[in-house]
């Protein structure tokens, strides 16, 4: 039992509350994942690439990082640091050699992308989000999750979202009985995972049907056909945000739709605060149904 939360705003306006929206209706889910929590936010495009990472030693492994960066990939580099995470900024076509320096000194990558910034760990949803000062944050959409872990050990790693292409991330309740059979396939396709934990090959194998040239709705369409087990997923993408549910849908989900703003969550308590929820259009999405929304 996990819980899942998604954001996609339609007008400008509300961009400076994203995170602060968010945040609250990930604390209302904390009953239904209390291990470990995770938010993307997707904020304004800017002018090159940001790799975010994690360290658990971030006093260590932060220290002199922006020169070391800056050296090794022979650009100019900025470094944000923001508790264990720091996210990392520059130039577009520095990218390959940024990732490359980062993986050489040990640090975790939690996502890469122009618009898109991932922060996870372990811990209860409000401590997460105030440790990354989540609620500050502004964007045009995001995804949230809260774990509650069954197949795989309580780790960062182990936490969503799960970003496995630029400016994607995938969450997700239930579990998938193929996992181990799809991982391969993905294997020889040179797609990798980094952990057990089987949410990663779903997101996996869609940032794989976009790479071959899928559209996103294309993407979630194939999960129906190649992905066995129970699953309600939440993807993000640099331009917004998917949801699908396998045939059977038993996990929980519950939607919600305004001239500003189209809202996803576990359970309809996560709505609560939202402005103008009162006038929503509300209904549970149908089993084995692709919706997506996209700037």
């Amino acid at each position: 039992m996990c819980g899942i939360v998604g954001l996609f705003l339609k007008k400008d306006d509300l961009r400076p509350k994203l995170g602060d929206m968010l945040t609250d209706m990930l604390i209302t889910m904390t009953e239904r994942g209390p291990d470990s929590a995770g938010i993307a936010i997707y904020g304004d495009d800017g002018e090159g690439v940001k790799i975010t990472v994690q360290s658990d030693t971030p006093d260590v492994d932060f220290a002199g990082l922006e020169d070391d960066l800056s050296k090794a990939a022979g650009v100019a580099v900025s470094v944000k640091v923001v508790s264990t995470h720091a996210v990392i900024k520059a130039p577009l076509a520095a990218e390959a050699a940024l990732l490359a320096a980062v993986e050489a000194k040990g640090l975790r990558v939690m996502g890469v992308g122009e618009s898109m910034e991932i922060y996870k760990e372990i811990g209860l949803p409000k401590d997460v989000a105030e440790r990354f000062g989540i609620r500050e944050m502004g964007g045009s959409h995001g995804i949230g999750h809260t774990r509650m872990a069954t197949e795989s050990a309580v780790t960062t790693l182990g936490a969503h979202p799960f970003s496995t292409a630029d400016d994607q991330c995938l969450v997700h309740n239930g579990s998938l009985s193929n996992h181990n059979s799809m991982r391969r396939k993905l294997a020889k396709k040179g797609v990798f995972t980094k952990t057990e934990n089987d949410t990663e090959v779903g997101a996996a194998y869609i940032s794989s049907r976009i790479a071959d040239g899928a559209s996103l709705g294309e993407a979630l369409e194939g999960t129906l056909e190649d992905l066995d087990g129970f699953f309600t997923f939440v993807t993000g993408t640099k331009n917004g945000f998917g949801v699908v549910r396998d045939p059977v849908a038993c996990k929980p989900a519950i939607m919600a739709e305004t001239e500003d703003y189209v809202a996803f969550a576990s359970e309809y308590r996560a709505f609560a605060d939202l402005p103008g929820i009162e006038a929503a259009r509300v209904w549970e999405p149908e089993p084995a149904t692709v919706y997506f929304w996209e700037r």
